[in-house]
């Protein structure tokens, strides 16, 4: 095996973050005949280490005027050879390895030494390497205990000898001295909480149940902290495998298949789980109707076929079956949705962290505030959210009486509170906090009842969900299509004059915005004509000015009625209006450019404004599992940013767009970041629209978009068209392109982000294509 392969080498266990072995120390095989007399010093003694110290009855010390501290870990990542016996109390010794390019951390082995056994975890090493090179910090240990297996993970304990006396150190050394022992102390003990023999899920689902415990305990009851603490206790053959009956989709499982390779009884851990409250078991003592049709699911189509629906022939073919119970299933995606803030990441996140394949980006998690104030605020956020996921279901499903009774119980909750989302516990700075109470949860339930009452033609019931929405959240984006719908539909009911009114008080409220702002103001001039009012409104010139159109015919591939028309292209090769709007005005300008709408340009905002927009703010990193802060759809994030906004946008003014980008580029790349997509758009390709763009068009759209993400990051138009004049030196132009087909009309939203792009100082345009006639 070569060195490059063993460094590569993945233990058989370790800890989930050790996984890349090069990055750690190397220990090497020692014997000694002479046993170290070291005084030792205790975890908890060494967070107070000073050097210098004589010998003290807490444990502190010297030897021959040398400072100890003594250290319990692991050596991982192993090295195993046929000629090296492995015994307790083996010595080894830890060396640097100066000429490692992937890591400056990494330790090797002394010259001399013939064999290597491993690395210490890779978060110590990078506290100790620089103590081994600044404070000559010598490193020497023992093994404690033996591995099971050849590759296992090594218990060892180490004597950090410091060589470099006190007189010999500044303040500034000193200081940095503890500060370096103190980091140390906290790798160890979290190593030590999470030994590397764990499963890397394993590994994971521990620490999201230490943190939730540690971070939000105030939300559980005595009962539930029991139960969630519990599962430390349980052996580690029980714990993995209730990670496993819990990411699996169930609910039932035959044992006969409950089998995996890292579980090595699972009868036995089935046993200690049900004994603990953590499964249910399906077995002959009468099983519910419920039950029966829950095991069904876990049968064959061919099993199905041969047995009456009868429990006992189920069971006879089933044979036990396995759930996790009620209340482990509630507990645990409690824990998990405390963890991750959101619906839509689990216990995957961290495996794709593990393996590679997502990098979040490096922020700082500064929290002050809890998110619930109490266990009542949760459970009322948590009976919202399961009647919101109820009102999706019952909407997929057509059960129209579900959704009544969703609409019912949401806009009841909604008026029996008695508070809007403005008024939450929440200071103003944390105001985006909002949205994990069970208020602003049953406001989305009651616009989707907007919605449905909308399609069944029931405008009144429709107007009397917009009028109490409006009513009760005074504060917030939807706002402004509230509004707009509100008007529509006192339309459709015959009531102009309200109509107009509402379109008209709809345009002085802050939080109408973007494309909602503009059909409001083009209700007002069509509703508004005389007589019903003689003056016509300041806006009128504005939203009225045309928008230059140019014209493609295409050679349509089909033209049926309903379907998207295909076209051929200008090399023959077939393809959609978009790509044959790039190829005409390759063709006719030799502009470069791409089909992304918004794509290109949150891609660009993320790069450019990375800085920003992972700025230390308190309370909106609260998680490690992040792509964005939690405000960057609400004002908030300009306003807490102002200044640090300002500052960066200067810049980009100033011509440094180019600079920025590259420099995020190269520092960040492949890092998941809200709206930046690495693989759609090259670095080359970005940086000639930023060139092309112009510090000016590019400063006044990123202050859009810090000032309202929400609005503002969607209904771009479909092309981003670039050229240069000469070579980048000589400068270049760049266009925006909305394409449409014959039968298409512009949006809203899209008029809007046009017509703002225009007063933003960009090119635009709509470019129509049209099929040629038959007889051309």
């Amino acid at each position: 095996m070569t060195e490059e392969e063993s460094n590569n080498r993945e233990p058989e266990q370790c800890l989930p973050n050790n996984t890349d072995t090069h990055t750690n120390i190397i220990l090497d095989n020692v014997v000694s005949e002479h046993a170290s007399t070291d005084k030792e010093v205790t975890l908890s003694e060494a967070s107070s280490f000073t050097p210098g110290t004589n010998v003290k009855a807490d444990g502190m010390g010297t030897i021959d005027g040398v400072s100890v501290v003594s250290l319990e870990t692991f050596i991982v990542g192993r090295r195993f050879h046929d000629e090296v016996e492995l015994w307790q109390g083996a010595e080894i010794s830890v060396l640097r390895d100066p000429e490692n390019v992937n890591d400056a951390n990494v330790l090797l082995t002394d010259s001399g030494s013939s064999h290597m056994l491993g690395f210490l975890p890779r978060e110590l090493a990078e506290h100790l390497s620089p103590l081994i090179d600044k404070f000559y910090i010598k490193i020497e240990g023992s093994v404690t205990s033996l591995p099971n297996s050849s590759s296992g993970v090594v218990p060892i304990r180490i004597s950090c000898h410091q060589l470099m006396q006190e007189g010999e150190m500044d303040d500034n050394n000193r200081q940095l001295l503890c500060s370096s022992w103190g980091n140390c102390l906290h790798v160890v003990e979290d190593i030590n909480r999470f030994p590397p023999y764990k499963e890397k899920y394993q590994h994971n689902f521990i620490i999201m149940i230490h943190e939730v415990l540690k971070h939000e305990a105030h939300l559980f009851d005595d009962d539930e902290k029991r139960f969630l603490e519990l599962f430390d206790s349980l052996p580690d053959d029980s714990q993995r495998l209730l990670i496993r009956l819990y990411t699996r989709k169930g609910p039932w499982f035959r044992m006969a298949n409950v089998s995996y390779p890292e579980i090595s009884d699972s009868n036995n851990a089935i046993e200690e789980l049900h004994d603990a409250g953590y499964v249910c078991l399906f077995q002959s003592k009468g099983p519910s109707k419920c039950e029966v049709d829950e095991v069904m699911n876990a049968l064959t189509v061919l099993e199905l076929r041969q047995i009456p629906m009868l429990p006992s022939m189920l069971l006879e073919r089933s044979g036990i079956c396995v759930r996790v119970s009620c209340t482990a299933d509630l507990l645990l995606w409690r824990v998990q949705r405390l963890f991750f803030l959101n619906g839509e990441q689990d216990l995957s996140s961290f495996l794709l962290v593990d393996l590679g394949l997502v990098k979040y980006p490096n922020y700082t998690c500064n929290t002050s505030l809890p998110i619930f104030r109490n266990r009542n605020d949760l459970l009322a956020y948590e009976e919202a959210l399961d009647v919101a996921e109820m009102m999706d279901q019952s909407l997929d499903a057509n059960d129209l009486d579900t959704v009544m009774r969703c609409i019912e119980i949401s806009d009841d909750s909604m008026s029996s509170s008695c508070k809007n989302i403005s008024q939450t516990p929440f200071p103003d700075a944390a105001t985006f906090l909002s949205c994990f109470t069970a208020s602003w949860v049953y406001s989305k339930v009651v616009t989707l009842g907007v919605s449905f009452f909308e399609c069944e033609q029931r405008y009144g019931d429709a107007v009397r969900l917009l009028k109490g929405l409006l009513k009760r959240i005074t504060c917030d984006g939807r706002r402004g299509y509230w509004t707009l719908r509100l008007s529509i539909d006192l339309e459709h009911m015959g009531y102009i004059n309200e109509s107009l009114l509402v379109a008209e008080e709809g345009l002085l409220d802050p939080w109408v915005r973007a494309g909602s702002k503009l059909a409001l103001q083009k209700r007002v001039l069509r509703l508004g004509k005389p007589p019903r009012r003689w003056k016509t409104p300041s806006f009128a010139k504005s939203i009225n000015r045309s928008i230059k159109e140019v014209h493609v015919m295409g050679r349509p591939l089909n033209c049926e009625t309903g379907m998207k028309i295909r076209f051929y292209g200008y090399d023959g090769e077939q393809c959609g209006v978009e790509q044959l709007a790039l190829q005409h005005y390759a063709e006719e300008g030799g502009w470069k450019g791409v089909h992304a709408e918004s794509g290109i340009w949150l891609t660009i905002f993320g790069l450019v404004m990375w800085d920003v927009i992972f700025a230390d703010i308190p309370n909106v990193f609260r998680t490690k599992f992040q792509t964005a802060p939690l405000d960057l759809n609400t004002d908030r994030f300009y306003m807490e940013r102002e200044s640090l906004i300002e500052a960066h946008l200067q810049k980009i003014c100033e011509g440094m767009a180019e600079e920025i980008l590259i420099k995020s580029w190269q520092s960040h790349e492949g890092m998941a970041c809200r709206g930046v997509n690495w693989e759609r758009h090259s670095l080359t390709d970005l940086r000639a629209a930023v060139l092309c763009i112009g510090g000016s068009c590019l400063v006044s759209l990123c202050r859009h978009l810090a000032q309202d993400y929400r609005s503002w990051s969607s209904g771009m138009p479909d092309l981003l068209i670039w050229r240069f004049r000469g070579g980048e030196t000589d400068g270049g132009e760049a266009k925006l392109v909305e394409v449409k087909s014959a039968r298409d009309r512009l949006s809203e939203q899209q008029r809007a982000w046009l017509l703002l792009l225009m007063d933003c100082g960009f090119a635009v345009e709509v470019c129509k294509v049209s099929p040629m006639p038959p007889s051309i």
